[in-house]
């Protein structure tokens, strides 16, 4: 019997509207396999008008990251036009499910990315723009190590709004992009640093692999204009009340959010 991704779409549409918590699904209806999390995915998509999406974030890039998780590979989601800001964001924090935020690099597509296997080149050759990001997360997740890399990724991988840096006055191809270090620093001074090396051994490796991805498949393919975030080079760092983000990966030109 084919997989049916509209019933487990539909319920975390209604968990998020109610602003609840993932906890699993039952057995009849969640996701089991990667293909089937996209499928999710997709469907939940269209029940938040995102499709196409603006793009895409992609998690679990890095090290830190995937044993944060309990995962072992990247688990990517879609992100919608509207939450997409440019240089400087600002979100409403008590619209948001126990936030944090994420210290990324991030591309905009030049040219589509068929869903078909992709080169490093091929990767490379798509790219328009090279940017800093912040990822705005929620923990939605009673406890993401026991849903699954599956549900995860059917409930759009923890993604609620990106902020991408403006465009640098530099050829970013002269640039060492795997070796980029970048910071994340929140108005208290606190924060976290790492370095783009850690996405894989190069942060375009992600676009590589999300171009091959069920869930490029599931969406047609990655199109010119959209916005793809690359990982974080850090852990979340969750936040308990409204304060202002920046993320620097020099020469890059910042990404600031405010949480107010």
């Amino acid at each position: 019997m084919a997989f049916d991704p509209a019933p487990a779409a539909a319920a975390l549409h209604r968990i998020r509207r109610d602003r609840g918590i993932v906890a699993g699904l039952p057995s009849g209806i969640a996701p089991a396999t990667e293909a089937e999390g996209a499928a999710v995915q997709h469907a939940l998509a269209r029940l938040l008008d995102a499709d196409p999406p603006g793009g895409f974030k992609i998690g679990a890039t890095g090290r830190r990251m995937q044993d944060y998780l309990g995962v072992a590979t990247p688990i990517a989601g879609f992100m919608r036009d509207a939450d997409i800001q440019v240089g400087q964001g600002a979100v409403a924090f008590d619209r948001l499910i126990r936030p944090g935020v994420e210290c990324e690099v991030a591309v905009r597509l030049r040219s589509d990315l068929p869903p078909a296997p992709c080169s490093l080149d091929q990767a490379l050759d798509a790219v328009g723009d090279f940017v800093a990001g912040i990822e705005l997360v929620e923990n939605r997740y009673a406890d993401p190590k026991r849903l699954g890399a599956p549900m995860l990724l059917a409930d759009q991988m923890y993604h609620a709004a990106a902020v991408i840096g403006t465009v640098a006055d530099l050829d970013w191809r002269m640039l060492d992009i795997a070796a980029l270090h970048g910071s994340i620093t929140l108005a208290d001074g606190s924060g976290d640093t790492g370095v783009t090396s850690d996405l894989l051994g190069h942060p375009l490796n992600g676009l590589a692999l999300l171009a091959a991805s069920p869930l490029a498949a599931a969406f047609g393919g990655l199109k010119a204009g959209q916005i793809i975030m690359l990982g974080s080079v850090t852990p979340p760092v969750w936040l308990d009340g409204p304060t202002s983000v920046t993320v620097r990966f020099p020469p890059l030109p910042p990404a600031t959010l405010r949480l107010t």
